[in-house]
């Protein structure tokens, strides 16, 4: 028992110390100013731009779709930027320390990243609770912290799928874009954000279940249309469970890929 909690401690304090690095990117990275006027903007032009398509359907089952749909993911954009962000640290030449370092790699990555899942929660939250109203989606205030946690869920779930394709872009940095902008825009295409998943054949359904955004979605949609606690608690569920299978796959691909260093002489420097 005392090798177990002292090995949760040591995970914990690894955790910690990568997230304080991960702080200090985002305020590299961003001002109050460019964040907001910025990307939460830009975000929310994307948004009012789904959305517009549904009006201009004459839609208001359309509209309300693609409204709900678009605020849950722009979470799921911003987290997915760790696929991105785990190269740099081969671009900045600090990988073969991690590789050498005693504690296990993956630990260490998934702090690393931790600004934007936090950061994308805080886009979707002012998504859906002061932009969506205009398109005649409201929540009542007694929803809202189980909206809030719905949203990290699903923020933090998606993190976890990205995290998994990181540990693999880490082989090869120069796609980590393609790879980026290829896994959001299949997750938003197949995961319940623009159409429903019963549009796309059964295989594509399939593959739709293992993204924990899909059932993130789900959950939000069912919370906004009044449904039972069964039918949210549902979809959270297994977006729950999917991030937690995808975060022990991302631990393995790094833990994998760190032997594969430390057996070849480390990670070469890459841009």
């Amino acid at each position: 028992m005392d090798i177990t909690v002292s090995r949760v401690i040591g995970v914990g304090r690894v955790v910690r110390a990568a997230a304080a690095n991960a702080l200090a990117d985002f305020r590299a990275t961003y001002t109050w100013y460019s964040w907001t006027f910025g990307w939460l903007g830009r975000m929310l032009c994307q948004v009012t731009f789904f959305a517009l398509i549904g009006s201009f359907l004459d839609s208001p089952a359309q509209t309300r779709y693609l409204v709900l749909g678009n605020s849950v993911a722009t979470c799921v954009i911003e987290a997915m930027t760790v696929v991105v962000s785990t190269s740099w640290e081969r671009a900045q030449g600090t990988l073969a320390l991690l590789a050498a370092a005693p504690s296990e790699m993956g630990w260490v990555f998934l702090g690393r990243s931790l600004q934007w899942p936090v950061s994308g929660c805080g886009t979707s939250l002012v998504a859906l609770l002061l932009l969506d109203p205009m398109f005649g989606v409201r929540f009542a205030a007694a929803q809202v912290p189980l909206l809030v946690a719905l949203v990290v869920l699903t923020a933090f779930g998606t993190y976890c799928f990205g995290l998994f394709l990181g540990a693999f872009v880490l082989a090869a940095p120069a796609v980590r874009n393609i790879v980026y902008n290829a896994a959001f825009l299949i997750t938003m295409a197949i995961g319940g954000v623009q159409v429903p998943t019963g549009f796309w054949p059964f295989g594509v359904r399939l593959l739709a279940q293992t993204l924990p955004a899909t059932h993130g979605v789900a959950a939000v949609r069912a919370l906004a249309d009044g449904a039972g606690p069964a039918a949210v608690a549902r979809p959270a569920a297994f977006a729950a469970v999917a991030g937690v299978l995808w975060l022990a796959a991302a631990l393995t691909a790094f833990r994998l890929s760190a032997e594969r260093a430390r057996r070849h002489d480390g990670y070469e420097f890459a841009v």
